[in-house]
């Protein structure tokens, strides 16, 4: 098969489409690099700001749109598939539809579907937008529910969604909202009917899980324009008492504002990482720790380890995102180092389990020969 893979987040695309590739089909990555992440890619799509900017952007978007033809399969990494105002993408996506095979959306963030949930049906027992019967107002959240749900990004992923020919969900919270939605495509069939979960694909890389020697060593990132939507400014809170309390027992490494490259070498000495406490999963930067021997403590729910079937191997911490739970299940950690042990092996199975990316590659190699045998 020949594939397009459009857009990135987290190096899902460059990700599954080593895995394709390695299966035999001839893959296309056009991206952007998710911004400063600079994740390869085959066709650059990075936008620089100013007039300049916007004209070499226009330059090399043309030809590339050209190129972009005759593809049995192209997959949108969200509804927001380039750095284009959302009332511009409509033409593209028509245009990708109209001079390929299929097109297949990913739900693997932000759209219209996941705060349209979330703010209007409380069915999670906690969200970015609300814990428990309380509201989680962030500016962060307010700005996303304002473009996602009031604007024009709103509108356009309800397009896409309707019009698109599979919706593949990488996660349970954004497979939930649209399992859930009344939303249908031009045939009457609800959205569900096209939805499919496929887990995030990872590489995991040949190495020996290093012990806990001495302290245990906590990393954690942060990014000053997400930490509260993420829920590390309450994790970074607890782990500096921490620290301040059991400093023989503990080392903490904080990234802020340095390269991806950077962020992935101050993970390497780490024995835990702190991700985020308002997902029911794992995302793509846990399952990096983990590949590593890593253990995360995330999101974990019940959900999510059942819809993977995984029923055996659990060994990401879930905390619930409170400020007592993330301190007493990270200070277990810290004064258990055979604890840490035994998780950050069971980190590297977890993800051999459930997420290596020829296996994942696979999966979506069945879902593009199904919608390709569809009449």
């Amino acid at each position: 098969m020949r594939i397009l893979l459009l857009g990135e987040y987290s190096n899902v695309h460059n990700t599954l489409a080593q895995g394709l590739r390695k299966l035999g089909h001839e893959v296309t990555v056009a991206s952007n690099g998710d911004f400063w992440r600079g994740y390869s890619r085959d066709i650059n799509l990075a936008r620089e700001g100013g007039l300049v900017g916007t004209l070499s952007f226009a330059c090399r978007l043309l030809p590339a749109l050209w190129r972009m033809r005759g593809y049995d399969i192209v997959q949108l990494i969200n509804p927001v598939f380039l750095e284009l105002k959302a009332e511009r993408l409509y033409w593209v996506f028509d245009y990708l539809k109209r001079h390929n095979g299929r097109v297949v959306l990913l739900a693997a963030g932000d759209d219209y579907y996941y705060p349209e949930l979330h703010t209007r049906r409380m069915v999670m027992r906690y969200s970015d937008f609300y814990i428990g019967d309380e509201e989680h107002c962030c500016d962060y959240v307010r700005t996303q529910t304002r473009d996602w749900l009031y604007g024009e990004k709103g509108r356009l992923t309800r397009y896409v969604a309707k019009h698109c020919d599979a919706i593949v969900a990488c996660a349970y919270e954004y497979w939930l909202p649209y399992s859930l939605s009344e939303d249908t495509s031009p045939n009457g069939e609800r959205l569900r009917s096209k939805l499919v979960s496929i887990p995030f694909a990872y590489a995991v890389p040949d190495m020996t899980v290093r012990k806990v020697e001495g302290r245990v060593r906590v990393f954690i990132g942060i990014s000053r324009e997400r930490a509260e939507m993420k829920g590390t400014d309450i994790m970074l809170q607890v782990a500096r008492d921490l620290l301040g309390r059991y400093p023989d027992r503990m080392e903490l490494l904080v990234a802020n504002g340095v390269s991806f490259d950077e962020y992935s070498r101050m993970m390497d000495s780490a024995d835990v990482l702190l991700d985020q406490i308002y997902s029911y999963g794992p995302g793509m930067n846990a399952l990096l720790a983990m590949s590593k021997g890593i253990v995360a403590v995330s999101g974990a729910e019940p959900e999510h380890y059942e819809q993977l079937g995984e029923y055996q191997v659990r060994p990401i911490v879930n905390v619930y995102p409170s400020y007592g739970d993330v301190y007493e299940k990270l200070e277990r950690l810290i004064l258990n180092p055979e604890l840490v042990n035994r998780l950050k092996l069971e980190s590297r199975e977890y993800v051999a389990r459930n997420h290596e990316y020829v296996m994942v590659s696979r999966r979506y190699e069945e879902l593009y020969g199904k919608l390709l045998c569809r009449a």
